[in-house]
């Protein structure tokens, strides 16, 4: 389940940081007396107090030398009696970057885009002929093929969640990702988070259902079924609404869909991976008592 901040997030996040403490420091020392200019920020670099007729030289921002095409340059203001003038060179010669992204890259993506738009599309269609079946044939009709139609549902559901998600965060080319947030992007990366743990939560079931076909009798197979039914819908459902709960009140930022170094994110994660142990372990069972 990936989750990990992009690059360009990193960049933004870390001009912020330099801008509140540009400004904090711009509090503490005060505004500057004219015909002096008074400690500034310009979105790329913090400008100290300086007296008129000054001329200030400073290093290209730290956070672009990963960027940037070559060695660090130099940016010079003068202080006027009217305030800063502009920067000199300019930033886009002093401080040059990579601020395209290569042929090659982009091309490599929308062939990524374009085979997993085409296997979901495939899957779908798939899975729905499946479950046309088993729902159409009556002697296909038992508990076990219920837990297929319903594993078969939390698939195409996924899939739908993310055509979704994908439609709503990348509806515009010139969306800024990092600070992008509304309730509808907000929903689109829920409803996908959800559907992914209810895959692996009915794969859990599938499991735990043979498990006790072979380990009573069928009667109480069919008993169990409706608990089975209950945790492979529910157990994701609790977990999402904690997880949805814990984003709005203490990291309610962009669209909920970065979540490097978040402890919040072990809610939809954790259960997860506990899962497919579970699994496994059930997989070692099966094969026990099948070989008995």
């Amino acid at each position: 389940v990936a989750g990990n901040v992009h690059p360009e997030c990193d960049f933004m996040t870390e001009l912020k940081k330099k801008e509140v403490e540009c400004l904090e420091d711009s509090e503490e020392h005060g505004n500057a007396t004219p015909p002096g200019c008074k400690r500034t920020w310009d979105k790329l670099l913090c400008w100290p107090e300086a007296d008129a007729g000054e001329t200030l030289a400073l290093l290209c921002p730290n956070i672009l030398f990963h960027f940037m095409k070559e060695p660090a340059g130099i940016v010079k203001r003068n202080c006027t009696k009217k305030g800063w003038s502009d920067p000199f060179p300019p930033y886009h010669i002093a401080c040059p970057v990579e601020d395209e992204i290569p042929l090659e890259e982009q091309s490599y993506f929308s062939t990524i885009k374009i085979i997993y738009t085409v296997g979901y599309g495939v899957s779908i269609t798939s899975l729905i002929i499946a479950v046309t079946v088993l729902i159409a044939f009556r002697r296909l009709r038992c508990p076990r093929n219920y837990i297929h139609v319903q594993l078969f549902f939390t698939f195409i559901l996924k899939a739908i969640a993310i055509f979704i998600k994908d439609a709503v965060l990348f509806q515009e080319e010139d969306i800024d990702h990092c600070s992008f947030s509304t309730t509808e992007c907000k929903i689109s990366v829920v409803f996908c988070h959800y559907f992914t743990m209810t895959n692996f939560m009915w794969l859990l079931v599938e499991a735990l259902y043979l498990n006790c076909l072979l380990l009573s009798s069928l009667s109480h197979g069919r008993r169990y079924f409706w608990w089975l039914v209950l945790f492979g819908w529910g157990f994701p459902t609790l977990f999402t609404l904690i997880w949805i709960l814990t984003k709005f009140y203490f990291e309610d930022t962009a669209c909920w869909d970065i979540n490097q170094g978040s402890p919040y994110w072990w809610l939809i994660k954790g259960p997860i991976i506990i899962s497919v142990g579970v699994n496994f372990v059930l997989f070692i069972n099966i094969i026990r008592i099948l070989l008995k």
